[in-house]
This record gives structure tokens, C-alpha cells and sequence, in this order.
């Protein structure tokens, strides 16, 4: 039971009875409730900003984490570029110079993305930029490893031609230095020994005994093995592939016959002095793409730099020819 209060009024000299107004009573109430509405907006505001809930808390961790997987993602895409730029550097200047192909033009393999924007999707995070940064990179770094795969492809592809090249390019002298008797005549105007003019001497002429082993230059295939050529006796062609063609005349006998394949230092033939010949020797031609080539260039397979010098020398002598 609520207590009854009272006040003493002078004018009648008598205590009344304090009677409080339902107006008042309401706006006193209201003002209660409005000052508790405002403390407690206060008490969240403070809190929420001074003091984290749990679930902020596991946000925060949250997006901490990501962060660090974000810088972690970019190092690593940092040092794939670096990788990648060796590759791609010694690609254009080492794989395809020595390939004989054209370097990847840079901007082939920096090539960006054109039209529409690719990220909008990513727009509208606090951290959309750095979103978009990263997917943008590894686009670009996606787009280059494509492009390299490519190149190194082509260059696979290339390296295995070149070493056909390489197996097929007469690069061996025909005649063994140890059956040699001495190199007679080397390639350039030499005296025809029939003759006594100067002619152009278009192959080289090596001096051995009747039935020393003639010996395949490079790979390839014989395209004829018979004496139907002026001059040449019994002679072998060999086609090796592009556009070289290797002649071996004035044979005692064969050893192969006409389509028959074979690999550089398979026993062709021996050494003879049929069709124009003066005396038992070889006379050895290289033809690339139907011209004669001086083939004392293409011994580096089986000389040594001694040998080789001692064979340039004596090569270039103007002495007589053999045929």
C-alpha cells in the first residue's frame, strides 16, 4: 500500500493531502522512459564500439586470415612472374635463336583482356580492388603460362627436326686417317690431270689403296649406285635430307644399293679408280640444294682440331687433281 503523502498549507494553517495529476503522472513517466531509451542507445553505442562481441571477434580473426592468405597468394604470384620472365627470356633469346624461330613478341605475351569489364562482379567489397587486382594477375599470369606452353611446344617440335638435321648433315670424313695415303686435292681451281688446264675441282680427292672402306657422311638415303655419270665411274649418292646430297666416286665396288637407307659411318663402298681417275682414290662432293659446297666444312664429327688443321692446309694447295 502506497503511502499518503501530505503538505502544510499556511493559508488555513492545516495539513492536505498531496493528490498528484494523471497528466503529470504521464509526462512523468515519459520522460522516464525516454531518458532509459537513451541510456540504453548510449550503453550499445559505447559498447559496440569499445567493447567486441564473440562473433565480431571470429569475423575479425576471419578477415585477418584472409588478408594474410591474400599476401601469401601475391608472393607466390610474384615469384611465378619472376619464373616465368627467365623462362620466357631465355625462350625468345637461347631455345628460339637457336631454332632458327622468331622470338614471342612481348606484347603477344602481355596481352591483357579487352571488352567488358571482367571484375564488376567484384565491385562493391571494402576490399574490391585488391580482389580484382589479384584476379586480374592471375589472368595475365594464366595467359602467359598458355602462350609459353606453346612456344616450347613449337620448340620441342623443332629440336626434333634439328636433330634429324644434325644426324643427316655429312659430318664425317668419308675415309678413315688411317687408311689415308694423303689428302691429294682439295676443293677450289685445281690442274686436271688430262688436261693440264685449270678447272674448278668441285669436291675433294683422298688418296688410298684400292678396297679401302668408304664410309656414309650422314644419314639419309642412296638415291643412285651405278656408273652412268661422265667421269665419275663407279659412284653413290646419297640424299640426306634437306637439301643436302653427299658423291662418293671412282669405286672399286659397292656395298649398298639404290634405295637403300643408311646412317652416318655404315660401310658404303671401297675405294677404286673407275671412270676419269689417274689413281686409286676417292673423290667426295657435297651439294646443298643442287650448288657444290667445299665439304672440308663439315668434318667436325670425326677430326680432331689438329687433324682438321692439318687437312685445311694441305686442302688448300693448288696442286693437280686426281680426276
Amino acid at each position: 500500500m502506497s503511502k499518503v503523502k501530505y503538505y502544510y498549507d499556511s493559508e488555513s494553517l492545516s495539513y492536505r493531502k498531496i493528490e498528484r495529476k494523471k497528466r503529470k503522472t504521464f509526462k512523468f513517466i515519459m520522460v522516464f522512459l525516454l531518458a532509459s531509451a537513451l541510456f540504453a542507445f548510449l550503453f550499445v553505442f559505447i559498447a559496440g564500439h569499445y567493447f567486441e562481441s564473440p562473433k565480431e571477434k571470429a569475423l575479425k580473426r576471419e578477415l585477418t586470415n584472409m588478408q594474410l592468405q591474400f599476401d601469401l597468394l601475391n608472393k607466390k604470384m610474384s615469384e611465378a612472374e619472376t619464373v616465368l620472365a627467365n623462362i620466357e627470356d631465355r625462350d625468345n633469346n637461347i631455345y628460339r635463336v637457336y631454332f632458327e624461330a622468331n622470338p614471342i613478341p612481348e606484347e603477344q605475351r602481355r596481352a591483357g583482356f579487352g571488352g567488358i569489364n571482367r571484375y564488376k562482379n567484384l565491385e562493391g567489397y571494402d576490399n574490391s580492388s585488391l580482389i580484382a587486382e589479384t584476379s586480374q594477375r592471375l589472368d595475365v599470369l594464366q595467359k602467359q603460362i598458355v602462350v609459353q606452353s606453346k612456344s616450347l611446344d613449337e620448340i620441342a617440335i623443332l629440336a626434333e627436326e634439328k636433330e634429324k638435321l644434325l644426324a643427316a648433315i655429312p659430318a664425317i670424313q668419308p675415309v678413315s686417317n688411317k687408311d689415308l695415303t694423303r689428302m691429294a686435292s682439295g676443293y677450289g681451281m685445281r690442274t686436271d690431270p688430262f688436261t693440264k688446264a685449270r678447272k674448278m675441282h668441285k669436291g675433294m680427292d683422298f688418296t688410298a689403296p684400292r678396297g679401302t672402306p668408304i664410309y656414309a657422311s650422314g644419314d639419309g638415303k642412296v638415291i643412285r649406285a651405278d656408273s652412268g655419270s661422265s667421269g665419275y665411274g663407279k659412284h653413290i649418292r646419297i640424299d640426306h635430307g634437306f637439301g643436302y646430297v653427299s658423291l662418293y666416286a671412282h669405286l672399286y665396288k659397292y656395298n649398298v644399293r639404290k634405295n637403300q637407307k643408311v646412317k652416318r659411318g655404315d660401310l658404303i663402298g671401297f675405294v677404286g679408280s673407275t671412270g676419269r681417275s689417274e689413281a686409286p682414290h676417292l673423290h667426295y662432293e657435297i651439294r646443298k640444294d643442287g650448288n657444290n659446297i667445299n665439304p672440308i666444312n663439315f668434318y667436325y664429327g670425326s677430326l680432331t682440331p689438329e687433324e682438321f688443321n692439318k687437312l685445311l692446309e694441305h686442302a688448300s694447295l693448288e696442286n693437280q687433281s686426281l680426276d
